[in-house]
């Protein structure tokens, strides 16, 4: 399936009910509709006049353990993997709507997400899409941690990660952002911790919301989870996932080769800023079918 050229939201409203990984919360979510440049969005319905959030690298104000974003003082925490769920099948402009700061950690992955809205349809918009294209590579390295993208006609990510635990250690995977690949490939790996790190965090007020039913945990290099693994390297594919959560908050999709090397959620959206401003490394286009072809050719816009 090649990549939408057209904006996507979803066919019809969507919602389900889950527990906050760090928050232990409970609490509703739901998916809504949005129109044509209306981007993602997180409403809190729990507060006073319901107060809106972009999903936008810019308004990130945390990454210690997960994704954060906020305005004005109102924040909603861990949405990487919604986020992961919304970028991976192509949708551009969604309403999330909750009622606490944490988005349900569900399973640990962004498989219940994705299958909710499979099953809830996706809407092509009278609308081209807009995308970052790369012209020149952009690179950040520090302390072993590694980002770069460089020009591709696709999306692509390449995640790199490595653990001193025997059970990891060195894992890669490489794929093409495309619908039904992530839908295979990546979304239903789980996140992962060490016991003795899910011991600590809880004994400090972290974690409430954490079990082996939204978590992969391991002890003593094995997987205390009933069943293991769902995939044989499920740790880099998990990282992957969070990757291409991270990386959605640019606010459009990239045409360009990611490839990390033990980054997370701060070195990620380190990344981002730098990415913003080599503004000479990239341009927006819009992408449309040529023709009588299947192939594409990219028309750059005005900016």
């Amino acid at each position: 399936m090649a990549i939408p050229t057209h904006q996507r939201t979803l066919d019809q409203a969507v919602s389900c009910t889950g527990i906050g990984l760090h928050s232990g919360k409970k609490v509703h979510l739901s998916l809504k509709p949005a129109p044509i440049n209306h981007g993602i969005k997180f409403v809190r319905k729990d507060l006073p006049d319901n107060p809106t959030i972009p999903a936008r690298f810019n308004c990130v104000v945390d990454t210690s353990l997960a994704t954060v974003i906020g305005l004005d003082g109102v924040i909603v925490s861990t949405i990487e993997h919604l986020m992961a769920c919304l970028a991976g099948l192509s949708i551009d402009n969604v309403l999330v709507e909750l009622d606490s700061y944490e988005v349900p950690a569900m399973d640990g992955s962004a498989g219940p997400f994705t299958r909710m809205i499979l099953d809830a349809g996706i809407r092509e918009q009278k609308a081209e899409r807009h995308f970052f294209v790369l012209k020149e590579p952009i690179e950040l390295a520090q302390d072993g941690k590694f980002v770069g993208v460089y020009p591709d006609t696709t999306f692509k990510i390449t995640c790199n990660i490595e653990f001193e635990d025997q059970l990891i250690r060195k894992q890669s995977c490489s794929i093409e952002v495309v619908d039904h690949i992530f839908e295979r490939e990546i979304s239903s790996a789980r996140t992962f911790g060490f016991l003795h790190e899910v011991e600590y965090m809880k004994r400090n007020g972290l974690a409430r919301g954490g079990s082996l039913d939204n978590a992969v945990v391991i002890a003593k290099s094995e997987i205390l989870n009933e069943g293991g693994l769902r995939y044989q390297d499920e740790f880099v594919r998990h990282k992957l996932l969070d990757c291409i959560g991270d990386f959605s908050l640019l606010g459009m999709p990239i045409l360009g080769h990611i490839v990390t090397k033990k980054s997370g959620h701060a070195f990620n959206h380190a990344f981002l800023e730098k990415f913003f401003k080599n503004k000479t490394c990239w341009q927006t286009q819009t992408m449309q079918p040529r023709p009588n072809s299947v192939h594409k050719r990219l028309k750059s816009l005005a900016i």
